[in-house]
């Protein structure tokens, strides 16, 4: 029988671990391409740079540009060490909620879509629904970053956009970019005993958190946006490590670091200060150690999302039912990049709470699923108009 309900949906793809760290989780993808297609979509399967990862985009109705995309991401987060009291794969219904890994974080969104496209099939679209189902979103948007190319020349570009993150179905118009960097500290190894005679990488790498905590100090008192629960953009430093034992001069060491950036900050203007810092403290150790060296490199990033609150798209979310007044989401999501890449007016608005999301026994209310698809029931009148 077709899974035709946002429940079965929900369901069927809690059921599918699809942990962004797997090696392999194509098959939730390939199950939704298998259940679009099954329903007169036009599907295109786009493979990952990596292998075991794939996304979509799917259209019904007149083809090429226009009408209204919907997207999710299909991966969630880990659940090891987490004390689950249900099967975080297998979706529990109980108290009016449904359980599970996903189902906040984002499945929930993701099956309301599905099931919009089993009922999208019965209607006659005067302008496109389109389908937007990514890939790697919690490893930092990587799959929206990788497919977002291939949008114009698959389904074509829509009039508008809904990124289905949990915003308990109120209109998000902004959240925060965010780039991340990794710096490797090279100094020169030796007996501990004669520790000031070498270049302690460890050492290095502490001036240069120091250095990121006085850049955080000085964007404190920046930009603001008072929208955000911090407002203004941070540094973060989240991973430092170097060494290989305690009577070793360490000749290495590693620390990775982020910015969330406002929209209205210039990231690169915080990366050029920070490298040149970087590049000033090297050259201080350079006097005595002529062999020592930091090199930084980029390991993501992601655009952040200023649309206007008076915009049109805000506009017809609220004529769809979704609830306000607009607000702004502290976490990333892929609208950046459809507003970014294609200039598509774009907005977060999905089922759930976000403090429901990455936790243990992750729940979303069966009553936000409902006005969900309250909403896309409204969604799919407007195309058919």
């Amino acid at each position: 029988m077709p899974v035709d309900t946002t429940a079965e949906i929900l369901e069927r793809l809690v059921a599918f671990p699809s942990v962004f760290t797997a090696a392999d989780y194509t098959d939730v993808a390939d199950f939704a391409a298998a259940h679009l297609s099954d329903l007169g979509f036009t599907v295109h399967r786009l493979p990952g740079a990596s292998p075991g990862r794939a996304g979509l985009f799917a259209s019904l109705g007149p083809a090429g540009p226009g009408g209204v995309l919907l997207s999710a991401h299909l991966d969630v987060v880990p659940v090891e060490g987490q004390k689950w009291t249900v099967d975080p794969f297998k979706m529990t219904r109980r108290d009016g909620r449904f359980y599970g890994r996903g189902t906040t974080d984002m499945k929930g969104f993701a099956a309301a879509a599905l099931a919009a496209a089993a009922r999208a099939r019965h209607r006659p679209l005067a302008a496109p629904f389109k389908i937007a189902l990514s890939y790697d979103e919690e490893a930092g948007c990587v799959g929206i970053a990788e497919m977002i190319g291939a949008l114009d020349r698959t389904i074509g570009v829509p009039d508008f956009c809904f990124v289905g993150e949990p915003t308990s179905m109120t209109v998000a118009v902004g959240h925060k970019g965010k780039l991340s960097f990794r710096i490797r500290f090279e100094g020169t190894a030796g007996h501990s005993a004669s520790a000031p005679q070498y270049a302690n990488a460890i050492h290095m790498a502490s001036e240069a958190v120091a250095i990121l905590r006085r850049v955080q100090d000085e964007l404190a008192i920046g930009a603001r946006d008072a929208a955000f629960d911090v407002p203004y953009t941070t540094v973060h430093v989240g991973k430092l490590s170097g060494g290989t034992a305690l009577n070793i001069v360490p000749d290495h060491a590693t620390l990775d670091f982020e910015i969330r950036h406002l929209a209205m900050e210039d990231p690169a203007a915080i990366v050029a200060c920070i490298e040149a810092e970087i590049a000033a403290l090297v050259g201080r150790w350079r006097a005595k150690h002529p062999t020592v060296d930091a090199v930084v490199t980029p390991i993501n990033a992601y655009p952040g999302l200023a649309t206007d609150p008076d915009a049109e798209v805000v506009r017809f979310a609220f004529d769809l039912g979704a609830r306000g007044p607009v607000t702004k989401v502290s976490y990333g999501t892929e609208a950046g990049f459809f507003n970014d890449r294609w200039k598509i007016p774009t907005v977060v608005c999905g089922p759930g709470d976000m403090m429901q999301g990455h936790k243990p026994d992750e729940f979303v209310e069966e009553a936000e699923l409902a006005a969900c698809d309250a909403m896309l029931d409204r969604l799919l009148d407007r195309l058919a108009a």
